[in-house]
């Protein structure tokens, strides 16, 4: 039904006005009696508990930032199976973003591709979104630098995040890889990444009871980048890496190479990235030889995708674009497929 009669219907609306109207009427269905019992009901049947950075979810299924930017959608996302939810990214001050359109589909390739530029309400209205949920859903926090604030004092935009945060998530992840503000990607580069890295940490040591640090990862990163950034993260003790955001990369698409132009510059998501996100984070694995927690994603569509991840080694997943184009039963589906391949998920304790 999804694929032939919703779909269609919301891909005739402009991509960001669909993202807003499908949880507008995602919120109004749950108000249906009976809807909510037998959402849960899926989700019981969706169990497939893993313990990763010492938090126990309940599926290795998550929503991967930038869908839900402002902490408004947890409960309907909850009663979609997500196993866990990253919000933002959030920046300390609101920020309009990018001029629209910034959000464009690629239905030949199964893609996306975005400029938003970090649009949020700010931390504090998320702060504030948070405070009213109480809900038992996972949830990362995506921290970022607003855009007017210079690279060399960006440390101080991801610190004012993370202070007032810290008490409503369970994770944070550093996003410094978002090709869409500009000179962000600068501060993957060795210094400028291991100073905002190392004074996170240790304002998280700081507090009463550490929470898992991971830093989220471009895909277009060097062989010797990524090996760079595993030392960097290991040396500031972080728990983990997200492999990987979108790519600048326009190779390989199905979709005429003019209408890739005339979209412009943004980050590609979904199938076509698949493969070099796999490739990232393979690497990673291989490299950290345990001591990461890595979390997969790009190009995660079915449960035969999430289990190729999942086996090179990633001890979650998370998806964005496969959402998009599968629909809303999209994590039942995956879990179903991973349960029939019995998969058993891997545990990691925090740190590790």
């Amino acid at each position: 039904m999804y694929r032939q009669l919703i779909k269609p219907f919301f891909f005739s609306f402009t991509a960001e006005k669909a993202h807003h109207l499908a949880m507008h009427l995602l919120r109004l269905f749950l108000y249906i009696p009976g809807v909510k019992a037998w959402f849960r009901l899926k989700r019981n049947h969706a169990a497939l508990p893993v313990t990763s950075m010492g938090i126990d979810f309940p599926n290795p299924v998550g929503l991967a930032a930038g869908f839900d930017k402002d902490a408004s959608y947890l409960d309907q996302l909850y009663y979609l199976g997500f196993g866990y939810v990253e919000v933002g990214t959030v920046t300390p001050r609101p920020q309009p973003g990018n001029d629209r359109p910034r959000l464009f589909r690629l239905p030949e390739d199964h893609a996306l591709i975005n400029r938003m530029g970090f649009n949020n309400s700010g931390v504090d209205a998320m702060v504030a979104q948070l405070r009213k949920y109480r809900g038992p859903l996972i949830i990362g926090g995506n921290i970022g630098k607003n855009k007017d604030t210079p690279n060399e004092e960006a440390v101080n935009d991801y610190l004012i995040c993370f202070e007032k945060l810290y008490p409503y998530v369970h994770y944070f992840v550093v996003n410094v890889s978002s090709p869409n503000t500009p000179g962000l990607r600068e501060l993957q580069d060795r210094e400028p990444l291991s100073r905002i890295l190392s004074r996170l940490q240790a304002a998280n040591e700081a507090q009463p009871k550490q929470k898992p640090i991971l830093l989220k990862i471009a895909p277009d990163l060097s062989d010797e980048q990524l090996k760079d950034v595993v030392r960097i993260v290991q040396d500031c003790r972080l728990a983990g890496i997200i492999a990987t955001n979108t790519t600048i990369s326009r190779e390989g698409l199905n979709t005429s190479e003019d209408t890739v132009r005339a979209l412009g510059a943004g980050g590609l998501s979904g199938a076509p990235v698949k493969q070099r996100a796999q490739e990232v984070a393979s690497r990673i694995v291989h490299q950290a030889a345990g001591k990461l927690t890595v979390i997969g994603v790009g190009g995660i569509e079915t449960g035969a995708d999430a289990l190729e991840r999942l086996q090179i080694g990633c001890d979650l997943i998370q998806i964005y674009t496969g959402f998009i184009y599968q629909g809303p039963l999209i994590v039942f589906q995956i879990i179903k497929a991973l349960q029939a391949a019995n998969y058993g998920v891997k545990t990691k304790s925090a740190g590790q």
